[in-house]
């Protein structure tokens, strides 16, 4: 029988999802994050955070697999769960564990899909599970292209696991997105567009990656819409 466990922290309006982006974890300290990170200072605008980043062509992808990022989902928080549960616990709401799994293993909940702003019923099953599913919000081949490639494989795999760059979405809308970054794809609602780009800002920022002029571009675009837009801020929930 699942135990039915209703977690008012991890509860969501619509204005929160479209809030900075918190933190299952403190991620300007995660192991292997690079050297040069430089997270939002308190009350920066995501806008001001963009021109902190530098801006260069794309690296090639020579050399990208997901592998290079880890094999899977781990534990980097050491808090006992994977981090696919971890997002799943924090994005869903009325959310169900499996017994035994020490409160870990999330059977069921329901997601505000942020990326097209329906309600999707969340079950665990190998015909279900991939309804929802966590992208990174910045593609790992797009970190690879601008500056993971050169980091070691700890690094890689925090970048990975790190909740910042994580979002529990629509499965046919994350594999819809691919690889693409803000200049290729954008969430088909608007209203959290700037939320996104905002995340994605936060994510390079905090990580010491770079963004191409085409990408550059497309997020001052939608950022212009919202001028105050915060920066995400990493923040300890859990």
């Amino acid at each position: 029988m699942i135990a039915n466990v209703r977690r008012t922290r991890f509860r969501r309006a619509r204005a929160g999802l479209l809030a900075a982006g918190s933190c299952l974890a403190l991620v300007g300290c995660a192991p292997g994050a690079a050297p040069d990170a430089a997270p939002a200072a308190p009350g920066q605008t995501a806008l001001a955070q963009l021109a902190t980043l530098e801006v260069k062509g794309r690296a090639p992808r020579t050399g990208y697999a997901r592998a290079q990022f880890g094999d899977g989902w781990v534990d980097t928080d050491r808090n006992g769960c994977s981090t696919r549960d971890d997002v799943l616990a924090r994005d869903l709401q009325d959310v169900a564990v499996r017994p035994g799994t020490h409160g870990c293993v999330v059977a069921s909940g329901e997601l505000l899909d942020p990326y097209s702003g329906t309600r999707i019923d969340f079950v665990r099953g190998p015909a279900t599970s991939e309804e929802v599913q966590i992208d990174h919000v910045v593609a790992l081949s797009n970190a690879w292209q601008t500056g993971a490639a050169r980091w070691d494989a700890q690094q890689r795999k925090a970048f990975a696991n790190d909740p910042l760059e994580l979002l529990a979405v629509d499965g046919s809308l994350n594999a819809a997105k691919g690889d693409g970054d803000a200049a290729t794809w954008l969430p088909p609602d608007a209203a959290y567009r700037c939320a996104y780009v905002a995340r994605q800002v936060a994510v390079k920022a905090v990580h010491g990656l770079w963004v191409t002029p085409a990408e550059e571009e497309a997020v001052a675009r939608v950022l212009s819409t919202c001028p105050g837009q915060p920066s995400p801020a990493p923040t300890l929930q859990r």
